[in-house]
């Protein structure tokens, strides 16, 4: 995780640099046209001022002996009015005029020009002057070297130092400060590491900031709660498994090892009856294992329309009961769901009432409110209120339950609860005058829509 963490900040480091990187290149770049519009605007200037300068004195001391410009790398190319050349710099001197602006007689031009005949690969400051020396009208041309992109070496230089300066004064910074908001996410991985599955009450520290790593800590310690509850209720479903399984095997091997101890002493019929019922008591209860752990594990059938009403006809009719079973049913109701699965869940339910019921079951089919709603009563003791929700725990057995039946798991109930939840529904227990009275309600769908033309 270290070396994932130290490539994550290498990289979030390259991503700042890069992106300042690109500002500084962006503002060094700026800074560079604003100089250079400056410095050509001066340098203009200033040939501005030498030609003027130097028209002074062309007009009283002519042409000849003209002071030198300003601007070193100056070319400068005098033309008489019959266009004869009066004089030149030596890199102008019998060439032809540099242009032909053809100004006011008044005015002049002043361009910057790449690629001239007399310069070529070279961008110039070509000023193009007419002037009057008694009465003729002469032509001045001066040519001053343009201001470089760069402007000139020594600022070229200091920006580069500048640009390495700062890009590596915001690669420290922002290594830094990178280092540091990962530091929680090192801390939580290094926590998460020492985690063993036998040790899942430890928890991750929480940032004391308020942002996105906060909440991953607390997202993280609210999964380890729920995976330590997860194993806390596993640990507590097989120790409760074993001890419900062991009693059966018990009962057989008691069976089994006072038969063989005495054998011609022995009914075995009776003993075979005596090893059946733990094996069948046995097999319940591995059914109703294997029913949970398909629960557990999402595992559904078919979700088909199922006709509430008439499944619990057929349930009814399927088994006679010990007691007297009152009828109540509306017209057909019907849900979506798993047929098996319902009938599982009315069967435990049946069982249920008929093993703390006095003479009578009450058994109601109806719906309100858009659910389907089954009651399933009993006319005996009832259970408390305090006492509603563990019955629906696992390996649950009340005191009057284990009196009535001593081979029970205390499965039926949290199974037909898990089916019922698997339903989208609830199964609750509610008041009753007499006895236990449970509820199931299961959302009745839409009526399905008619695909067929009409």
């Amino acid at each position: 995780m270290t070396d994932r963490r130290c490539s994550i900040r290498t990289r979030l480091t390259m991503i700042a640099g890069m992106v300042m990187a690109v500002i500084y290149t962006a503002l060094a770049g700026l800074i560079l046209v604003v100089l250079r519009e400056s410095a050509a605007k001066s340098r203009t200037e200033r040939l501005v001022t030498d030609a003027v300068r130097f028209l002074r004195h062309a007009r009283t001391h002519g042409p000849w002996s003209a002071p030198r410009p300003d601007i070193s790398g100056t070319a400068i190319q005098v033309f008489t009015p019959s266009g004869a050349q009066a004089m030149a710099t030596p890199d102008l001197a019998g060439r032809p005029p540099i242009v032909n602006f053809r100004p006011d007689p008044d005015s002049h031009v002043i361009k910057t020009l790449c690629d001239l005949p007399a310069f070529p690969g070279r961008c110039r400051i070509v000023i193009d002057i007419p002037y009057h020396v008694r009465g003729d009208m002469w032509r001045l041309y001066m040519a001053a070297p343009d201001v470089p992109w760069y402007v000139s070496p020594g600022l070229l230089g200091s920006l580069i130092a500048c640009w390495l300066l700062l890009l590596a004064f915001t690669a420290w910074g922002a290594h830094r400060i990178v280092g540091k908001t990962l530091a929680p996410v090192h801390a939580i991985s290094a926590k998460l590491a020492t985690i063993a599955a036998s040790d899942l009450g430890e928890r991750v520290p929480v940032p004391e900031s308020r942002d996105e790593l906060r909440h991953l800590a607390e997202t993280a310690n609210q999964a380890l709660a729920r995976a330590q509850a997860a194993v806390q209720r596993q640990l507590r479903f097989a120790s409760d498994t074993s001890h419900d399984l062991r009693s059966p095997l018990a009962a057989m091997r008691t069976e089994l090892e006072d038969a063989l101890a005495h054998p011609e002493d022995t009914d075995w019929p009776d003993t075979g009856k005596a090893v059946l019922g733990s094996v069948e008591r046995l097999q319940a209860l591995v059914a109703d294992l294997l029913q949970l752990c398909r629960l557990d594990a999402g595992v559904s059938g078919r979700n088909d329309p199922v006709d509430l009403t008439g499944l619990v006809r057929d349930e009814l009719d399927r088994r006679p009961r010990k007691v007297t079973v009152v009828e109540r049913f509306d017209a057909a109701v019907v849900v979506d769901g798993d047929r098996i699965g319902l009938a599982r869940l009315l069967t435990n339910l049946l069982d249920n009432a008929e093993r703390h019921a006095v003479s009578s079951i009450t058994v109601t089919v109806g719906h309100h409110d858009g659910s389907a709603v089954l009651t399933v009563t009993d006319d005996g003791e009832g259970i408390a209120p305090d006492q509603r929700e563990v019955v629906f725990h696992r390996f649950v057995r009340l005191a009057a339950s284990r009196a009535r039946d001593a081979d029970g798991s205390g499965l039926g109930l949290p199974i037909a609860r898990q089916i019922a939840e698997a339903h989208g529904g609830t199964l609750v227990i509610e008041d009753s005058e007499r006895g236990a009275r449970f509820v199931l309600r299961i959302p009745i769908p839409p009526p399905r829509q008619s695909t067929e033309s009409p």
